[in-house]
C-alpha cells in the first residue's frame, strides 16, 4: 500500500516507517498536520495513519478537513490517549479505526489490511458470495459450505468465519475479532475468541479436511485462502 504516516515523534515515525516497509508498504512520513494536508492534496494514498496529537494543527482537525473536502481515504487514528471520549471524538471526526500507542506493528499491518478489505467488501455489497480456498460463504443467505458440504454453524461461528474469510490471508487480532464479531471494545476475562475458534475448527475439519485457520501466536488468527 501507499501509506501516509503522520507522526511528530521522530523516533517512533522512523521505527514505524521501517517496520511498515518490511511488510511491503511504501510509506511517506509527515511530521505535522500542515505537511500532511499538503501531501494529501498533492498525491493519492491507499491509507493514512494519523497521530491525534500533533504540533500546530491537531490530528482531529486534519481529519475533519480531509472529510470536509470529501477525501474518502481510510484513516487509522493513532494516539496515546486511551479514554473513550477521545476515541469517540476520533471516530466521529471520520476515522475508520483507532489504535492506542504503543501499537504492535503486526497489529497495525493487520488493521490496515482488514480496513482495506472491509472497504472493498462494503463497495461490493453485503450479498456477495465469499470464497476462501474450498470454503464458500453467502452472508445474505447465512450459509457456508466446504467442498460442497453444508457447514452447520451457530450464529457466532458463522459471523466469525465470515469475518476471517473477508480478510483471508491477513492476520486478524483477537481485539479486531472481538470488535467485529461481538462488538466488544475491551478484552473480556474469558478466552472468548479462542474458545469460539476451537468450536469452529471442529466443524471445519469434521470430514478430515485440513484446518484452514492458522494461529499466529500472541496475535490472533488467519484464514488461509
Amino acid at each position: 500500500m501507499q501509506l501516509l504516516l503522520v507522526e511528530d515523534d521522530q523516533d517512533l515515525a522512523t521505527q514505524l516507517d521501517e517496520q511498515l516497509r518490511l511488510f511491503g508498504h511504501d510509506t511517506t512520513v509527515a511530521p505535522d498536520g500542515r505537511t500532511a494536508t499538503e501531501l494529501v492534496a498533492a498525491q493519492q494514498f491507499d491509507a493514512i495513519i494519523l497521530d491525534r496529537v500533533l504540533p500546530g494543527v491537531d490530528g482531529v482537525t486534519v481529519l475533519r478537513s480531509m472529510r470536509d473536502h470529501n477525501l474518502l481515504t481510510p484513516v487509522i487514528m493513532m494516539t496515546a490517549l486511551g479514554q473513550w471520549r477521545q476515541k469517540v471524538e476520533g471516530l466521529e471526526s471520520g476515522a475508520d479505526d483507532y489504535v492506542v500507542k504503543p501499537v504492535e506493528p503486526a497489529e497495525l499491518n493487520a488493521r490496515l489490511h482488514a480496513l482495506m478489505r472491509a472497504r472493498g467488501w462494503s463497495e461490493r455489497g453485503s450479498d456477495e458470495t465469499l470464497r476462501a480456498g474450498d470454503l464458500v460463504i453467502s452472508p445474505a443467505r447465512h450459509s457456508a459450505s466446504r467442498n460442497g458440504r453444508t457447514l452447520n454453524l451457530q450464529k457466532t461461528e458463522f459471523k466469525l468465519l465470515t469475518e476471517l474469510a473477508r480478510h483471508a490471508d491477513s492476520v486478524m487480532t483477537r481485539a479486531m475479532l472481538l470488535e467485529r464479531v461481538w462488538n466488544y471494545d475491551f478484552e473480556p476475562a474469558t478466552n472468548l475468541v479462542d474458545a469460539s475458534i476451537r468450536r469452529l475448527r471442529i466443524k471445519l475439519t469434521e470430514f478430515d479436511d485440513p484446518d484452514p485457520i492458522v494461529t499466529v501466536r500472541g496475535t490472533g488468527y488467519m484464514l488461509r485462502a
